[in-house]
């Protein structure tokens, strides 16, 4: 009959439309994460004529702590080009990942609540300092600390302090990595209680697992020495208790609440 419609020729608009915004959702995706990759790069081709210059002031920790007889190496034939690049992109990232953490928010911001926007720019901002204070921390502080100490402890053994330059790029990076992520505890105890997901005293009571946990963490992702243990250990409880402490000021905000007071609003 001619008005009878074949089921399988039939579309629902909806499951078009759907498509579409998956589609330009990727597409938008897309160009983000060029632009952020775009702007490390250019950081980074403007200071690869300083990659040597950069790793020296990168590894003066270790070599103001060596003895007279002390040096770094190179055990691979292309380490001593290819340290000093990645040491190079690490600080051209750290530079540049304000820029990259801005295309992060014009791709999310359009899902955002309006209080989740206020919440955000803070919260990343703090992020980002507080992760560069770890850093800074653990080059200023835990570096010259440490060896210092491995450096005097090999003089009674007699043996020669050399370091291959790729392995102390393994060392340092999960150094800055171990105490960037450290400094990020009152960022974390904030949010958690913020939203609702864990009461400010429930925080309080499981502070004594927070310090046997601290101690631990330290003891597995820090050299085998005390030294370089108490200095991860300590800070990550000072900084939780600061979290605790800065958490009394947030109101706590279940996720619903707030989002269906825009909702009627809207």
């Amino acid at each position: 009959m001619a008005g009878t419609q074949d089921p399988n020729d039939s579309h629902d608009p909806s499951d078009e439309s759907q498509q579409e915004t998956f589609i330009s959702h990727l597409i938008e995706l897309r160009e983000r994460l060029v632009k952020a990759v775009a702007g490390v790069i250019i950081v980074f081709l403007g200071l690869v004529y300083w990659a040597a210059e950069i790793f020296n002031l990168f590894s003066a920790p270790l070599t103001r702590s060596l003895p007279k007889n002390g040096r770094m190496i190179v055990t691979d034939v292309t380490g001593s080009f290819f340290v000093p690049m990645k040491v190079t992109m690490l600080v051209s990232f750290l530079i540049a990942l304000p820029w990259v953490l801005y295309q992060i928010w014009r791709f999310v911001a359009p899902g955002l609540y309006q209080h989740e926007k206020k919440l955000i720019l803070p919260l990343v901002s703090s992020s980002y300092v507080l992760f560069l204070c770890g850093v800074a921390f653990a080059y200023f502080l835990v570096f010259p600390t440490v060896f210092h100490f491995m450096a005097h402890y090999n003089a009674p053994l007699g043996a020669e302090m050399s370091t291959d330059i790729d392995k102390y790029l393994s060392f340092a990076m999960t150094t800055f990595l171990a105490f960037g992520i450290t400094f990020e505890v009152p960022v974390v105890v904030i949010v958690l209680v913020k939203f609702g997901v864990v009461e400010l005293e429930k925080l309080k009571q499981i502070r004594p697992y927070v310090i046997v946990g601290a101690f631990i963490i330290a003891a597995v992702v820090t050299p085998p020495d005390v030294m370089s243990q108490l200095l991860l250990a300590v800070p990550l409880v000072a900084l939780y208790e600061l979290g605790l402490l800065m958490a009394r000021f947030v109101t706590r905000q279940p996720l619903g609440t707030a989002a269906e007071g825009e909702t009627q609003a809207d």
